[in-house]
């Protein structure tokens, strides 16, 4: 029948008491534990009370927990960890794929760049394409800047923009395209602004790059 000793945190045994507990934990282990691989191995864990237990076995309720292996003469000879909680699992899960996901940026930029002429050369095509469509996107928006204020201008002639009192409701095709050209202004103007957030974090991603390139390019092989 598995047994074992327990011993209060607060106690201090001199080593041959404590060699002297260890033998009777072993002693009470069954017969085929003393047959087994593990000879005279002992367990040792604290339960939730801070109590230190010696025995062959470890009881259910702390058998997640981490624990040591102790020979008779008291002297540890191994461990086993506690089970990790799912929180534990996902960082370490987590932090292998960053390390993944570096490894693989690592061997990119190796084998994709000879010097950091190459990652600059890059970097300024990229950008010079987004300014190109900056530009484009900018002249799109003062074409409809200038017919919505004509739009506008022709909305006063009529109501509700109109002080005059006979002035007539404005047409429905004039109302519907005022909606529509300040909604593609507001879209126009949204796509700017997005892509120049994209142009700062292309610098930002480009200087990430050239920076590693060249910490791995200093380390020594």
């Amino acid at each position: 029948m598995p047994r074992s000793v327990r011993i209060c945190p607060h106690m201090r045994l001199p080593p041959p008491a404590l060699g002297l507990l260890l033998a009777i934990a072993c002693a009470a282990g069954s017969a085929s534990a003393q047959n087994s691989d593990k000879g005279s191995i002992v367990y040792r864990w604290v339960d939730d009370h801070g109590v230190v237990h010696y025995g062959d076995t470890v009881p259910p309720q702390y058998a997640r927990d981490r624990r040591e292996l102790l020979n008779s003469e008291g002297v540890v000879v191994g461990h086993v960890d506690a089970e990790k909680t799912p929180a534990q699992l996902a960082a370490e899960a987590q932090a292998r794929a960053q390390r993944l996901a570096q490894q693989q940026r690592d061997y990119f930029l190796l084998s994709t760049y000879a010097s950091v002429n190459d990652i600059e050369s890059l970097r300024d095509e990229r950008l010079s394409q987004l300014q190109s469509q900056q530009t484009a996107a900018q002249q799109y928006v003062d074409s409809l800047q200038s017919r919505l204020g004509s739009l506008e201008s022709r909305a006063q002639d009529y109501k509700p923009y109109s002080s005059h009192p006979n002035a007539p409701p404005m047409p429905d095709e004039l109302a519907q395209e005022l909606v529509q050209t300040a909604n593609e202004v507001r879209m126009q103007d949204q796509a700017i602004q997005a892509r120049t957030q994209q142009e700062a974090q292309v610098k930002a991603q480009f200087q990430s790059d050239i920076d590693r390139f060249e910490q791995l390019k200093a380390a020594p092989p």
